[in-house]
């Protein structure tokens, strides 16, 4: 069910989504968050596809922000609702605030149809500002979640989220590496039992989660990384490999597609895994499924940042 509501305040949203549950028979019982997602027009489906598919896992009150301050017409809020099988698991509110209603503070646009006594979590898909934990509604959220890979300059960005850190700030570019470090945990888990004394990580110039996956071995395994960006004729499809020295010989994870990547050890046959590119809805729910701090992404963004170097010429 949709229900359109032009020109309208966040009282009247209020009371049509009580009124909506109630004519439709869907109810509220068992939404665990509410989803804060500021983006911008033409990106608006996509994000509300993505935190739908993400509802089935965490049921959801989901609100859409897009703001067109530069509107030079009368100053409104216009919304909309979805609920059922418009909505997945979650009920969307999109709101659409035009000229002085996007001009003014956007705490007051959602704190009225936040979900009573439930976390409070915020996206932005696209355009991010420099500070989130300091905005009006990174304050009154638990978690806070940015994406490096929808920058101009992904590598820039990465570089900036040390300085600007505070707990409960994650980006996605983080959650796309969890296969390559569950992976490369697995391995090192196995004898023999020796020390790493070198480290190689290798990826597209576009891929963000290149340089966090490097500062995260160096942070883990205190040694040092080369680590580089490869030429985009060499490579483009985010990480392409991560080489591990020790006694024994060398470990190397290496993507030979998009999709599959070798793992090579000394004395074993080679393994092929598949190691696709995560989709925007497995990021998502897997960074709603914790709501405390991720200690160990802030301590890879900034002390292990900070030990790792500029990246190597290629």
């Amino acid at each position: 069910m949709i229900v359109d509501l032009p020109d309208t305040t966040v009282s009247k949203i209020s009371r049509a989504l009580v009124s909506v549950r109630e004519e439709g028979g869907a109810v509220a019982l068992g939404r665990v968050l509410t989803l804060i997602i500021l983006t911008r027009e033409g990106a608006v489906e996509e994000v509300i596809e993505a935190a739908n598919d993400a509802s089935r896992e965490h049921p959801m009150r989901v609100i859409v922000v897009m703001v067109e301050d530069d509107h030079e017409g009368d100053s409104r809020l216009d919304a909309q609702i979805r609920v059922g099988g418009d909505a997945g698991a979650s009920e969307v509110v999109t709101l659409r605030a035009l000229g002085d209603a996007g001009r003014s503070n956007l705490e007051s646009l959602v704190t009225g149809l936040l979900l009573p006594d439930a976390p409070v979590v915020v996206w932005w898909p696209n355009t991010t500002p420099e500070t989130p934990a300091r905005t009006s509604i990174g304050r009154i959220a638990q978690r806070r979640i940015t994406d490096a890979a929808t920058k101009s300059d992904p590598s820039a960005w990465v570089g900036s989220l040390g300085e600007n850190y505070a707990p409960g700030d994650t980006d996605l570019a983080w959650t796309r590496l969890t296969h390559w470090r569950e992976q490369l945990a697995a391995v090192l888990d196995q004898p023999p039992y020796e020390e790493i004394t070198r480290v190689e990580v290798r990826g597209a110039a576009s891929s963000p989660s290149t340089a966090l996956l490097a500062a995260w071995l160096r942070l883990q395994l205190d040694v040092p990384v080369d680590w580089a960006y490869l030429p985009e004729d060499t490579w483009r499809h985010g990480i392409k490999s991560v080489r591990l020295s020790r006694a024994s010989g060398e470990i190397l994870l290496e993507r030979s597609t998009s999709s599959v990547a070798c793992l090579t050890q000394p004395g074993q046959p080679q393994h092929d895994l598949t190691m696709t590119r995560r989709t925007l809805r497995e990021c998502l729910a897997e960074e709603l499924r914790r709501l405390d701090p991720d200690v160990l992404y802030g301590r890879v963004i900034t002390e292990g940042w900070e030990l790792l170097g500029a990246p190597s010429e290629t």
